[in-house]
């Protein structure tokens, strides 16, 4: 188990900011680890597997391939997978799941080729293990088989990782349309705001909605481990060392920064919503960060600065719903949908954006604001000029991370009221 072939997915546009933590976590010199489309990979041990669990904010999960090879129909995909040793890694005892995604590949019905894959695993269980095979659980299996299909190749990966990565264990009040926690990791990467050796500038989020991207920052600040508070696939795998895991906890644990008595925060997130307001308190008290990072509720267009002198803003505007020009939520949410954001709409969305920006640039001086949006035409609605734009994909849906220097009165030329 010390030399697998590691992959690392993560949404698109994250691959550049994924390698770099995939080599600072694993402490492995740059030529073992390569960026591919959609992730990548790391040739390395089960003991980077696991610590690539407990540290990573931005891959999607950790998976171990056990075969490659070429295919032309389901006959040669049963083949390739009887061929693995699955009983080196898991007993009958333990159930499964076979998962296919295809990139023009010519099969005509992937559930087949799934069904073939499946039958293939058990039957080499059951020549191997006295004629028992594993349960198949579509739910809650306990080990999860991923396979991809190109035009000719088939790849086989044992999941390490069991609940995809984004599941972070603390989140468990959420809204609408939640933003997954290893997306608001990769904004929080993109923006720059942990590097350096300065001190962290204040952070703060005016459309916090359950405090995903604020609870992602704090634990970064406290250096809080992303994987620390769940469970893991590969704890119930043959090869599973339980004393080595336990040190590795207890090693996260003892690096956490605990904030001094009497430190003020710089970690904010406000929400027009107030019950959103108190979904994201208790979201930050499972993950740890209550006490380092504060939320109120109020009117993204009305909120000051959360403190004096320069800061960040980061955040992922709702979109969707008509936003009413004052900035509070639209009807639907008035009439009390449960958990309703403060949302705005391409079209009509238009001038709330524009005095969003106005606020800023009278209010926020010296601030610094990231803006993801499915948007591309969100700068020229803002009247604002981004400095940096940063290609980002939101499941499906591809955005950008916009940039804006704030400064006071217009960023753009000529610019009239």
């Amino acid at each position: 188990m010390n030399q697998l072939q590691l992959f690392l997915p993560c949404a698109a546009g994250v691959e550049e900011l994924l390698l770099p933590e995939v080599l600072r976590i694993t402490g492995l010199p740059p030529g073992c680890a390569t960026k591919q489309r959609g992730g990548v990979a790391v040739r390395t041990s089960l003991s980077h597997a696991m610590l690539l669990n407990l540290y990573s904010r931005l891959a999607q999960r950790v998976l171990v391939l056990l075969s490659h090879t070429e295919y032309r129909g389901e006959q040669d995909l049963y083949r390739a997978a009887s061929e693995v040793p699955w009983e080196r890694w898991f007993t009958p005892k333990e159930s499964i799941k076979v998962e296919v995604t295809a990139q023009h590949s010519p099969l005509t019905s992937l559930n087949f080729a799934a069904l073939k894959i499946k039958d293939a695993v058990c039957d080499r269980f059951r020549a191997t293990a006295g004629g028992v095979r594993p349960d198949v659980n579509t739910q809650w299996p306990d080990a999860r088989i991923y396979t991809h299909l190109t035009t000719d190749h088939c790849s086989l990966y044992l999941d390490t990782s069991g609940e995809p990565l984004f599941k972070r264990g603390w989140r468990e009040d959420k809204g609408d349309a939640p933003l997954k926690e290893t997306l608001a990791a990769a904004m929080l990467a993109a923006s720059g705001w942990m590097e350096g050796e300065d001190d962290l500038l204040p952070l703060y989020d005016p459309c916090c909605g359950s405090g995903t991207i604020a609870i992602e920052a704090a634990q970064m600040a406290c250096n809080i481990a992303a994987g620390s508070r769940r469970r893991f696939a590969f704890e119930k795998y043959l090869p599973f060392r339980r004393a080595e895991w336990e040190a590795m906890k207890k090693d996260a644990h003892e690096a956490e920064v605990v904030r001094e008595p009497g430190q003020h925060p710089i970690i904010f997130g406000s929400d027009v919503s107030h019950r959103m307001v108190d979904f994201a308190q208790r979201n930050a008290e499972r993950a740890g960060v209550a006490d380092v990072v504060e939320f109120r509720g109020g009117d993204a267009l009305q909120r000051m600065p959360p403190v004096d002198g320069p800061g960040m803003i980061v955040m992922n505007p709702p979109y969707g719903e008509r936003i009413e020009v004052a900035g509070v939520a639209g009807s639907v949410a008035q009439e009390g949908r449960f958990g309703a954001r403060e949302l705005a709409q391409t079209e009509e969305g238009v001038e709330f954006f524009s005095q969003l920006a106005a606020h800023w640039k009278k209010n926020y001086p010296n601030w610094t604001a990231w803006v993801l949006t499915p948007d591309l035409k969100l700068p020229s609605k803002m009247r604002l000029k981004e400095s940096r734009r940063v290609p980002m994909w939101n499941g499906p849906i591809e955005c950008r991370m916009f940039r804006f220097d704030m400064v006071k009165g217009s960023a753009r030329k000529n610019d009239r009221p």
